[in-house]
């Protein structure tokens, strides 16, 4: 906790007792509602990310005004300004998904550039999507000022019969109908049912992975990560989380007392336990960054193997988030690790008490009568399931999701494709045969520009029945509910010359979870003289935000940070 002794230096600032060299900014402050009593008060500023675009960040409108009025109640001057979305499962598949993750730096910098320009004393984001929770988070580590972080809440399953739907039901039925195993129909029914409501996509996909990665970290309030976005208590919860703020603002809490190593750490070990998105893998990465703290990519193995996989969740298991909630949601996951000495204790949070003092109430195993979170000695897997792989392929690392698969060593054939639009047309034209080695590539932070997810590709390969009897490895992402023999972050990027540039249709390539081995079966010799006639390619953008983009972010091991 930071020195109480210093209180925010802000409102003092503004204060009417500060003469005359004030009086533009009050009178500017006057026009929208301040009083003379109020110039002493802290100014929260309230990031809303709402908006219509997506489901993930139509429900958040509402909890924005909630947490203003909270605020303003509770000694506070809440100040709301938007922030943007790029809704991934809409862009999925298209050249808008380029601006997905570019989306990430813009939001991180948005929230910064009003911060520090309005001297604001804390702030409250509230954020669905994807890239809405990590560009805040990104913005908060860069600012240190008292925050906290309000996950806009999941979305409820979709329900076609007895089956329960998400988003990527619908992904996978387009690679279902193109193998003849549903029709047009069929399709249709799905695509209506997916998506019911409001909130972020169900499963444990990127957003859930963050919003529990965030509770662990401490930057949210406990309980908050899993809630549906239409349910009451994500009202509640919202109040509880403008107070709790309001207590960080007043003691000068800020996020670099929170995020630190050690809650970064408990943070990898909560989306292990939770089979959280490899996109978890970038993000933390990215904040890590941001809050001046060493992690690096070889940190998410070493935590891998000491963490089993004990949630029985979507895309690679049975439930949706909201069962996780019903069932005990992240406190339950997090008494249990600490319980077994998998989590520092000793992390301050949030609520300006450590994780093993928020915890202290929360049963030692979860109820009877749910299925979700699984006993600690009955995992779905021994170890975590975001492994790090590398070899002559993937000298600086890549990512590989292996929960769900069935088979962990596969040499093959190397299918090559320079773009997910190629590799989708292949797979849906029947050319992708089983034991192949689908290489997407020119795909990643400069060279997409902007490191597309690859669901489309990969949930076609599902839907045609290829899941356990094909491996895809890109320089791009995937999404969070990608799974199956999928390697993602492939660092060196094509674009900067890595050696999956090099690689030639037929090449033999091998794939070896349990040897954490990425690799291109040719001779060093062979590589080099590859290289010697290898061009990089123009960057796609040449003027626009994609382009500074591609001039500014550096390699996916390290976060693809833009500062």
């Amino acid at each position: 906790m930071s020195d109480q002794s210093q209180p925010p230096l802000n409102p003092r600032s503004r204060s009417i007792t500060q003469g005359d060299r004030r009086a533009p900014n009050r009178a500017m402050l006057r026009a929208v509602g301040f009083k003379d009593e109020d110039f002493v008060k802290p100014i929260v500023g309230i990031a809303n990310g709402q908006s219509n675009l997506t489901p993930c960040n139509a429900g958040l409108g509402k909890l924005a005004d909630i947490a203003s009025v909270e605020i303003s109640n509770n000694g506070g001057m809440a100040q709301m300004f938007g922030t943007i979305t790029i809704s991934d499962g809409i862009s999925m598949g298209t050249e808008g998904m380029k601006c997905s993750l570019v989306s990430r730096e813009v939001i991180a910098d948005s929230i910064e550039t009003v911060c520090r320009g309005a001297a604001m004393d804390g702030v409250l984001a509230i954020g669905g999507c994807d890239k809405n929770m990590p560009g805040a988070m990104i913005a908060m580590a860069r600012l240190n000022i008292p925050s906290l972080f309000v996950y806009g809440g999941t979305i409820k399953p979709g329900h076609l019969g007895d089956q329960d739907l998400t988003v990527v039901s619908a992904f996978e039925a387009v690679g279902k109908f193109s193998a003849g195993a549903i029709d047009k129909d069929q399709l249709t029914d799905i695509e209506k049912n997916a998506c019911p409501g409001y909130g972020s996509c169900g499963g444990m996909f990127t957003a859930n992975t963050m919003s529990s990665a965030f509770e662990a970290m401490g930057m949210s309030v406990p309980y908050s990560s899993t809630m549906a976005n239409e349910d009451k208590e994500k009202e509640n919860s919202t109040r509880e989380s403008s107070l709790v703020l309001m207590n960080m603002v007043k003691h000068n809490i800020l996020p670099r007392d929170i995020i630190t190593r050690k809650s970064l750490e408990n943070a990898i070990t909560v989306v292990m336990a939770v089979g959280g998105s490899t996109n978890a893998v970038l993000h933390l990465l990215a904040i890590a960054h941001s809050a001046g703290i060493d992690l690096s990519i070889d940190d998410f193995e070493t935590i891998r193997k000491r963490v089993p996989l004990f949630c029985d969740l979507k895309p690679s298991g049975r439930f949706v988030t909201v069962d996780l909630h019903q069932a005990g949601g992240i406190p339950q996951v997090m008494k249990m690790l600490l319980n077994a000495g998998l989590l520092h204790g000793d992390c301050l949070t949030c609520t300006g008490k450590t994780v093993a003092e928020n915890l202290k109430d929360i049963p030692d195993q979860p109820g009877a009568n749910q299925e979700v979170i699984l006993p600690l000695d009955k995992p779905k897997s021994k170890e975590g399931h975001l492994v790090i792989l590398k070899g002559n392929l993937a000298p600086e690392g890549s990512v590989a999701k292996v929960s769900g698969i069935k088979i962990d060593v596969l040499t093959g054939p190397a299918r090559v494709f320079d773009s997910e639009e190629e590799c989708l047309d292949a797979i849906i034209d029947n050319k992708i045969q089983e034991g192949d080695i689908v290489i997407i590539r020119y795909e990643g932070p400069k060279g997409g520009p902007g490191m597309r997810e690859m669901l489309a590709p990969t949930s076609a390969i599902v839907g045609k029945g290829l899941g356990e009897k094909v491996g895809l490895i890109t320089d791009g992402r995937f999404s969070g509910g990608t799974f199956g023999l999928v390697v993602g972050h492939v660092a060196p990027e094509a674009q900067e010359g890595g050696p999956i540039a090099l690689v030639q249709e037929g090449d033999s390539i091998t794939l070896d979870v349990g040897k954490h081995l990425i690799q291109i079966n040719v001779t060093d010799a062979e590589l080099q003289a590859r290289r010697a006639q290898w061009q990089a390619p123009p960057i796609k953008y040449q003027t626009g935000v994609l382009a500074k983009y591609a001039k500014l972010v550096t390699s996916a091991s390290k976060g693809a940070v833009t500062d």
